[in-house]
């Protein structure tokens, strides 16, 4: 893979979770953490929404680009199957911070997001598996299965849906950045 789809790959998470933390600490006096959403900082009207949602988009076109680059690598087609749904999740992503919360297609591309980002990662790493990388597939499964775990408990357990929406964050950019590794750097060292 060339070096700037790679650079993307790399910049992409802080840049989103870099947008997200510069909108919390604007809108700590209201935004907590068991009450919110995430898009809750992001929505029509909110002064310095732009703060979150333009990060997010741009964070969106960097992943979209390093995994078009991925995709061109990869050679099982499960492997692909599942980047190419992980770039849809990318493109719901984009579609957050265009259609922030306050606009009709807020509620379906946020979980157009964490449903196939989560989904894409999981098929995709089911099929580096089925290449052979049996240990970085295991732990694609298990990061899956935390991560619905850990929403699950705390959709149930808290009024706001923001640390279920940071466990799917979160699971993403750990296999993400894994991958990322896994993929081309740990073969050079």
């Amino acid at each position: 893979m060339k070096k700037s789809p790679l650079w993307a790959g790399i910049l992409s998470p802080p840049i989103a979770l870099g947008g997200i933390g510069a909108a919390i600490i604007i809108n700590r006096s209201w935004w907590r953490l068991t009450d919110n959403a995430i898009s809750d900082l992001g929505k029509v009207g909110l002064p310095y929404n732009w703060v979150m949602n333009v990060p997010l988009f741009i964070s969106a076109v960097l992943a979209i680009y390093y995994a078009e680059g991925l995709f061109r690598e990869l050679k099982n087609p499960i492997s692909k199957l599942g980047i190419g749904v992980f770039i849809l999740g990318l493109a719901f992503l984009a579609g957050i911070a265009v259609f922030p919360e306050g606009t009709e297609p807020h509620y379906h591309v946020s979980w157009g997001f964490f449903l196939a980002g989560g989904v894409g990662y999981l098929i995709a790493g089911t099929g580096l598996w089925l290449e052979g990388q049996r240990k970085f597939g295991a732990f694609t499964v298990l990061l899956f299965i935390a991560e619905v775990l850990l929403a699950r408990w705390a959709f149930k357990t808290f009024n706001g849906v923001a640390i279920a929406e940071f466990t799917g964050v979160f699971a993403m950019i750990i296999w993400h950045y894994a991958l990322l590794w896994e993929k081309f750097f740990a073969e050079k060292s």
